[in-house]
C-alpha cells in the first residue's frame, strides 16, 4: 500500500470524533463576571458592605455637624463680638463708671463687677482689697466666656483627627472584601476587583471631605475666640481703671457701679 493511502486508513476512525467535536457548542467563560452597571457615588455606596456603610454614614454625619457648628458659632461670635466691641468702647470712653451709657450697665462684664463692689460695700476703705477681688472675679469671667465660647468647636478637632482614620477602616474593610471575592472567584478580573476597590476608596475620600473642612474651621474659630478674648480682657482692663478712678476720688458707692 502507497503512504498517502495508508495515511487515510489510518485517519479514518477519527473522523466521527472530529465531526462531534466540530459541532459542540462554544465552551463559556465562567471566569468573566459582567462589569456593574451603576458606578455613580450613590450606585456604590449602595453596592458596599455594610460595614463600609455604616462608615460611610457616620462620615456624612460629621460633615454635616462641622458645617451646623460653622454656621451656628459664627453668628455666636459675631454677636458676642459686636456686644463686647461696644462695652470696651464705651468703658474707654467714660470718666467714671457713673458715665457708662445705661444701656450697657447690663452687659455681663459691668453686672459682675456691680455684684462684687454690692458684696464688699462694708469693705469700700480697702481700695486695694476691692481692686484684688474684682481682678479676680473678671478673670474668671474671662475664662468661664472662653470655655463657653470654645463648646461645639472641640468637636470640629476631633472630626477633623478621627475621620481620615475611620475612612482608612472603611478603606481597609473594602479591599479585605475585594480580595475575599476574588479568592471566591477565583479570578483577577478587574471586574471582581474594581468595584471593591472604588466603595474603598469612596470612604477614604468620604473621611477626608469630613476632615478637611472640620480643621480649617476649627483654626479659624481658635483665631475668632482669642482675638474676641483679647477684647473682653481689654474691656476689663478699662473697667478695673474706671473703678480705681472712682475710689481714688471716693465716689464709688456700694452697690453701685
Amino acid at each position: 500500500m502507497k503512504p498517502p493511502l495508508r495515511a487515510l486508513f489510518t485517519l479514518a476512525p477519527l473522523v466521527p470524533f472530529g465531526a462531534a467535536w466540530a459541532a459542540a457548542p462554544a465552551p463559556v467563560d465562567m471566569a468573566a463576571p459582567a462589569i456593574p452597571h451603576d458606578l455613580s457615588v450613590w450606585g456604590m455606596f449602595a453596592q458596599a458592605d455594610w460595614v463600609v456603610k455604616l462608615v460611610m454614614i457616620g462620615l456624612l454625619i460629621a460633615s454635616i455637624i462641622t458645617w451646623t457648628v460653622l454656621v451656628a458659632k459664627h453668628f455666636e461670635l459675631a454677636r458676642a463680638r459686636r456686644d463686647v466691641e461696644a462695652t470696651r468702647a464705651a468703658l474707654e470712653g467714660a470718666a467714671s463708671l457713673d458715665d457708662v451709657a445705661a444701656p450697657l450697665r447690663s452687659s455681663p462684664l459691668l453686672r459682675e463687677a456691680e455684684a462684687e463692689i454690692a458684696q464688699s460695700a462694708d469693705a469700700l476703705g480697702d481700695p486695694e482689697g476691692l481692686k484684688e477681688r474684682l481682678v479676680s472675679r473678671l478673670d474668671r469671667y474671662e475664662a468661664r466666656w472662653a470655655r463657653k465660647a470654645t463648646q461645639g468647636v472641640t468637636i470640629l478637632a476631633t472630626i477633623g483627627a478621627t475621620a481620615p482614620f475611620v475612612g482608612l477602616f472603611g478603606t481597609v474593610w473594602g479591599i479585605m472584601n475585594s480580595f475575599i471575592g476574588i479568592a471566591e472567584k477565583q479570578t483577577t478580573n478587574l471586574a471582581v476587583v474594581a468595584p471593591g476597590i472604588a466603595e474603598a476608596l469612596l470612604a477614604t475620600a468620604l473621611g477626608l471631605v469630613a476632615a478637611i473642612p472640620a480643621v480649617v474651621i476649627y483654626n479659624h474659630f481658635a483665631r475668632q475666640i482669642a482675638a474676641h478674648r483679647a477684647v473682653v480682657a481689654d474691656s476689663a482692663a478699662a473697667l478695673l481703671r474706671l473703678v480705681s478712678r472712682d475710689l481714688s476720688r471716693g465716689t464709688l458707692g456700694a452697690g453701685k457701679a
